[in-house]
């Protein structure tokens, strides 16, 4: 006899979070990644949360997609913007993987969480947005890239930051690939009379150009890292639900959308039989 009572079926796990950060030498860098994805974890106990680099330290992304079993991923990029990495690496990594259905989520920046964390960094230097409204300016010191995207996304979180510190003016500069340098937005802010200048460090974790950039821009308080930083932590467990949003969105639209049926075949006249039709009767009428 079949039992009234049926197993409920067991909800799916949810998707790996897979972070993709960039690598670097500087053997910081991966510390401050793994402290960062610690806090991810204990925000989100239960959820599976893994590492991979685009390059220069292992795990590499490819081999992090290649041990997960069968499922469900999330890629997080703990990039700040839309650059070669996001829109090449990624995907890349992604049509290798035909194991797993992997959704990528956006990169970290813009978004008002990380100038929380950019605010916070600045902060731990001493620099006071409050006592440097009138004289004061950060610099936003970014690795630089040649896709304009990057450029816009870099500018956006510039004005974030900005809103952030009260409407003290914050000039996005480069590493590399692109302007103005940093010490040419240093100078900047000086010929605008803004010589209580402070250096954000708008990169992850350490490495060959946030080191680069500090050095540029001597005798200014310079951020470190954003690193293990709660409010990168919240924003990358975001971006996880956000793309999963996205997800679940794009599956109900599917599925809502009216299937088109065949056209109609027009009906075809009976086929003649072996026999002449049967003429109809002719009625009399009188007269």
């Amino acid at each position: 006899m079949t039992s009234p009572f049926r197993a409920r079926p067991r909800p799916r796990p949810a998707p790996a979070l897979v972070a993709v950060a960039h690598g670097s030498r500087d053997p910081r860098a991966l510390r401050a990644v793994t402290a960062l994805l610690g806090l991810v974890r204990s925000l989100r106990p239960g959820l599976r949360v893994e590492l991979g680099h685009v390059e220069l330290n292992e795990p590499l992304l490819p081999d992090t997609l290649d041990a997960l079993p069968p499922g469900r991923a999330v890629l997080v990029p703990l990039l700040l913007g839309r650059g070669h990495h996001v829109k090449h690496d990624l995907p890349e990594a992604v049509a290798a993987a035909g194991h797993l259905s992997v959704r990528t989520a956006a990169p970290l920046g813009p978004h008002p969480l990380l100038a929380e964390a950019l605010a916070g960094r600045l902060a731990e230097t001493g620099w006071s947005a409050a006592g440097a409204s009138r004289t004061g300016g950060v610099v936003l010191a970014a690795a630089g890239s040649r896709d304009a995207d990057s450029a816009r996304d870099a500018e956006r979180t510039a004005a974030l930051l900005s809103a952030r510190l009260g409407g003290v003016p914050v000039l996005p500069a480069y590493a590399s690939a692109a302007g103005p340098t940093v010490p040419g937005a240093v100078a900047a802010l000086r010929a605008a009379g803004r010589h209580d200048a402070a250096l954000a460090s708008y990169f992850t974790a350490p490495g060959l150009f946030a080191a680069r950039c500090v050095r540029d821009a001597p005798g200014l308080p310079a951020a470190s890292p954003l690193g293990a930083h709660p409010a990168l932590a919240r924003l990358v467990l975001h971006r996880y639900d956000e793309a999963l949003a996205r997800a679940r969105t794009a599956a109900r639209a599917s599925a809502l959308r009216p299937v088109r049926s065949a056209p109609a075949r027009a009906r075809r006249p009976p086929a003649a039989g072996p026999y002449p039709p049967v003429p109809a009767p002719v009625v009399a009428r009188g007269g």
